[in-house]
């Protein structure tokens, strides 16, 4: 069975892929933070801004079949679309604790590509088309290759050169977002860690700046 906390169609926001038609599909829970906010001072992850815990946003539910959960995706996906390829983005929480072959494949027989935002600490199945890792602190990665390392900027514990010698075909940092109730305890500003993270990238130029456009431009 899938949990499944919501999913939606709407414009990637973030990285390499930003400005892309897609179906987000969020997955239920994390293993580096429960979501709640009792366990945040003691988490493996401490700044998520997600609400990934029980199956009640949009379109969420439990799906008892791959297929059942692939059909209910494919309708979210606009049918007139006719001469772009379907897209889907899954993500969590921790996507790869629910994601696996038997849905890739089904989501591939539907035509979808399939792509993925992980933390890397959970092996990935075959089949995923597009593999983006986001570091969380100093937990251990699973994954070390894929298309896109996005690292939120700034962690103490990941400094980006910890990562620039994985074989990665992009590298984002993206600006933390101070914004959301999480961040209240960081002693600095929006505007300044977005100077920091374009200094950074600026003086690294294997690094690219990835912001959440879809914060800015006010869609989902």
């Amino acid at each position: 069975m899938y949990h499944v906390k919501e999913a939606f169609y709407t414009l990637q926001g973030e990285g390499a892929q930003a400005g892309r038609a897609s179906v987000f599909c969020r997955f239920t829970g994390c293993n580096l933070w429960s979501g709640r906010e009792i366990d945040r001072a003691n988490a493996k992850c401490t700044f998520c801004d997600t609400d990934f815990n029980g199956t009640d946003g949009v379109n969420g539910g439990r799906f008892n079949t791959a297929q059942a959960l692939a059909e209910h995706i494919k309708a979210l996906w606009p049918q007139e679309a006719n001469n772009a390829v379907p897209y889907v983005v899954f993500t969590g929480g921790e996507p790869l604790l629910q994601l696996d072959t038997e849905l890739i494949a089904t989501l591939h027989s539907e035509g979808f590509e399939v792509a993925v935002e992980t933390n890397g600490t959970v092996p990935a199945p075959a089949g995923i088309d597009w593999l983006c890792v986001s570091p969380k602190g100093s937990n251990p990665l699973a994954i070390t290759q894929g298309d896109e390392l996005k690292l939120v900027f700034p962690q103490a514990d990941a400094p980006p050169e910890q990562f620039s010698h994985l074989a990665f075909s992009h590298f984002f940092l993206q600006p933390m977002d101070l914004s959301a109730v999480a961040q209240k305890s960081i002693a600095t500003d929006g505007a300044a860690t977005v100077q920091a993270t374009t200094a950074y990238c600026m003086a690294n130029p294997q690094w690219r700046l990835s912001l959440q456009t879809h914060k800015i431009a006010g869609f989902e």
